[in-house]
């Protein structure tokens, strides 16, 4: 792909991207001409210091979304402004994410919805409302940040795991009720990528199996991944980039994994 020309005219919105691996992936678009719409908390001038930076990779447009992805009257209206400003989304990546650790007769009601709200819920109503711009275009990415955990399971993890399989299960969906119409679902899933999501869940983990910070860390957390390194937010943002170009368009309903050999178990 040619640096700032190859997205020059396209429109991505990334949900989940003022930080992490969602930030990575709007570096990686604008770096290639895209306009980004981010979404996601954060410190405001933090945040306003991120969108800056994406117009000045870019030499497009970026617009900041502090919309609750919780609540879908906040998530069409995030969608809604997306498509006043710019006629639409072409490529969508559903990255929103929070996870919480616990046993399942210990789960607290309030954290499984939230769970399944984010990280699920929310996916389909960005897709359903990003599909008809995108089939009257003749042309659409929608990429999911799934997990390792879409494909296997962890203990004590039950609502994210839940989540992330429904996620593989309606990418696969999309990919079939789009896939004369130009546009393309996939997902990535990554192992442990070392974002905040990942080191906030430690003392979580800390407690629910009695452990210390380094064990979390070596025994938990890198203990399925054969290379023993953290996957990083660029390697994510490189694939999905991939996902983007032509060499692509005939990838859908794909799950890949980005996890150090982990599922390869």
């Amino acid at each position: 792909m040619t640096q700032g020309t190859s997205l020059a005219g396209k429109t991505a919105l990334i949900t989940g991207s003022t930080s992490g691996i969602g930030l990575a992936y709007a570096k990686t678009l604008a770096g290639e001409g895209a306009n980004v719409v981010i979404n996601g908390f954060g410190d405001k001038d933090a945040i306003e210091k991120e969108r800056a930076g994406l117009e000045a990779i870019s030499g497009a447009k970026a617009l900041y979304s502090g919309h609750d992805l919780t609540k879908v009257d906040q998530i069409e209206a995030m969608m809604a402004e997306a498509a006043a400003a710019f006629g639409g989304v072409d490529i969508l990546i559903n990255n929103a994410g929070v996870q919480h650790v616990a046993a399942v007769e210990e789960f607290p009601i309030d954290k499984w919805d939230l769970i399944i709200a984010l990280n699920l819920n929310s996916a389909f109503h960005t897709s359903r409302l990003a599909i008809p711009y995108m089939k009257s275009k003749k042309w659409g990415r929608i990429i999911q940040t799934a997990s390792a955990h879409s494909l296997t399971a962890s203990p004590f993890k039950s609502a994210y795991v839940t989540a992330k399989h429904g996620l593989a299960g309606f990418t696969k969906t999309l990919a079939l009720e789009l896939a004369t119409f130009g546009v393309t679902a996939n997902c990535i899933s990554p192992g442990y990528v070392w974002t905040p999501l990942v080191e906030a869940q430690i003392p979580d983990t800390m407690k629910a199996r009695g452990m210390t910070r380094e064990q979390v860390m070596n025994d938990v957390l890198l203990a399925g991944q054969p290379t023993k390194q953290f996957v990083t937010s660029e390697q994510v943002a490189a694939i999905a980039l991939f996902l983007c170009g032509d060499a692509a368009s005939n990838i859908t309903g794909a799950n890949i994994s980005v996890d150090g050999g982990w599922t390869a178990q």
